[in-house]
Formats: structure tokens, C-alpha cells, sequence
């Protein structure tokens, strides 16, 4: 059986409001999901000989783990699916972690997905959908992965078209976010909101005006409150001219988004030296 190469994409949130906490623990949301073209590479293979799987991720900073959501992803569809069969899987890490692009999630449901092409199994998204709300709230988007306007905890999609072709700048400060510390700091404060409609609305129609004056993300306060540079680096990409600004998931990535290519690249290089900075495009 030959390898299987998958590229698994990030995403970024065009406009996110904090709904309210369920019983569950989670939070209700209401956002834009919408992938790019940044990706981590996944390199499967079915292996013979072991009673183990092996998951190696070797990352940007070159450290190697053992370990992560993509291991639970494929045990779990072992698991369901009474499949004997071991893998091997590596995962070249390039989408920046804990930058609330959904490097992780999307690293377990190209997994889920990988299997399934691999062994053949003919399960439907539906399928996946389900073993990937097992995973965790994220997971499930990456399994369609195109342009949603999700609900609930991150599980309700409804689909979203966008007229124009974006140029993404995503710039993330050194220090990461992490999920539940932005969530728990959010139950305490006021939270900004954004009209996501009107975002919808003008991501249908091209009007970028529109969406410069509706995007927000109501989780950007809170992740300032650990890194204060998101709120410099919202500034710096808007002094080179980018109007379409804003911090994606729980951060601590910002990004931008424009039909200028030339205008996105001058902003990364006057941005790289300091910043992880990565150009990029919409998917949709």
C-alpha cells in the first residue's frame, strides 16, 4: 500500500461572538470558519509487524512528540470501526500552535479522513462528522472544510459564500494563547460583539467596506489580557493599509484580508523580522 500525502489547512475565524456558557462547560458561538491554504503536511502509511500505531509531528521549532489529538483521532476510528490495522503517521507542522487557527483539529480530521481513503471504508462525511465531534469542537468543520457560519459550540455549520478572493497576511506574536484561559477570562468581562450578518452579508457580496466596519471577535480582549501585541500588531497591519483586521479564534494570531496581493506582501516583509508572519489565501 503506497503512502497517502494530505495537506491538513488551517482556518480562520471572519467574525466571532461569544453567544453565552452552556451546562457542558462549552460556549456557545457564533462565527465565521473559513479554511486557507496553510497547511501542515500528513504523511500515512499502513504498517505491519506491531501492535502499536506510530504519530510523530515534528514541528516548526524542530521538536518531536509523540503525542497529540491526531493520536486520539486515530484510535478513535480504530476503535468504532474494529480496525486491526496499524499506522504510521507524520505530521510536518507548519500553521503556527496556539494561534487559534485550528492547527490540531485539523491535523484529527485529516487523520479520520485518511484512514477512510487508506482502508477504503466508504464512511460518509456524516460519518466523520460524528467521530469528529467525539474529538473536540473544532474537529468537525475540518472534515468539509469550506467557508461555514457555525453555531452551538462550533458544531453547526451553515454554508457561507464569498464573492471576493482574499490575500490572508496572519501575524501571531511569539507568545501563544491558550483556549481555556481565554474562555475563563472571557466569563468575566464585557465582551465586544460582532454583527455577523452583516459580516455574511458582505462576504456574499463583496463589500468590503462593510466588512471592515462589521468584523470583530469577541474573544479579543480576553486574549489581549495575556498578550497585550495583538492589539499592536491589529494597529501595524492597519497603518500599512489593510482595513480588514482581526484576531482569529482565541488568538494570539491577527490576520488581514485583501484582494491586494502586492499590499499583503509589503506588510509581511515589514512584519517578518519580528513575527512569525505567514501569506496565504482564502479557500473556498
Amino acid at each position: 500500500m503506497k503512502d497517502l500525502a494530505i495537506r491538513s489547512y488551517a482556518k480562520i475565524n471572519i467574525g466571532l461572538n461569544v453567544v453565552g456558557r452552556r451546562e457542558d462547560g462549552y460556549h456557545d458561538l457564533d462565527m465565521l470558519m473559513v479554511p486557507v491554504e496553510l497547511h501542515d503536511s500528513i504523511i500515512m502509511s499502513e504498517i505491519k509487524n506491531t501492535d502499536d500505531n506510530f504519530v510523530t509531528i515534528d514541528d516548526f521549532s524542530g521538536v518531536r512528540i509523540h503525542h497529540n489529538i491526531a493520536s486520539e483521532a486515530l484510535n478513535l476510528i480504530q476503535k468504532k470501526h474494529s480496525i486491526k490495522k496499524k499506522f504510521r503517521v507524520f505530521i510536518h507542522k507548519v500553521i503556527p500552535i496556539q494561534a487559534g487557527l485550528g492547527g490540531g483539529s485539523s491535523n484529527a480530521a485529516f487523520v479520520l479522513k485518511g484512514v477512510n481513503q487508506l482502508l477504503n471504508l466508504k464512511l460518509s462525511e456524516d460519518n466523520l462528522i460524528a467521530l469528529a465531534k467525539e474529538l473536540g469542537s473544532d474537529v468537525p468543520f475540518f472534515i468539509s472544510c469550506k467557508p461555514v457560519r457555525c453555531r452551538g459550540k462550533g458544531d453547526e455549520f451553515e454554508p457561507v459564500a464569498i464573492k471576493n478572493n482574499y490575500h490572508v497576511i496572519i501575524v501571531k506574536p511569539n507568545p501563544g494563547c491558550f483556549t481555556k484561559e481565554v474562555f475563563d477570562l472571557s466569563d468575566t468581562m464585557n465582551l465586544n460583539t460582532c454583527n455577523i450578518d452583516n459580516v455574511v452579508k458582505a462576504l456574499k457580496e463583496g463589500d468590503d467596506k462593510l466588512l471592515a466596519e462589521s468584523i470583530d471577535n469577541s474573544l479579543e480582549d480576553p486574549a489581549a489580557g495575556f498578550v497585550p501585541e495583538i492589539k499592536l500588531i491589529k494597529q501595524k497591519l492597519k497603518k500599512l493599509g489593510l482595513g480588514i483586521v482581526s484576531m482569529t479564534g482565541t488568538g494570539s494570531a491577527v490576520f488581514a484580508l485583501s484582494t491586494n496581493a502586492t499590499l499583503v506582501k509589503h506588510a509581511a516583509r515589514k512584519l517578518e523580522d519580528r513575527y512569525v508572519v505567514e501569506v496565504t489565501k482564502i479557500l473556498k
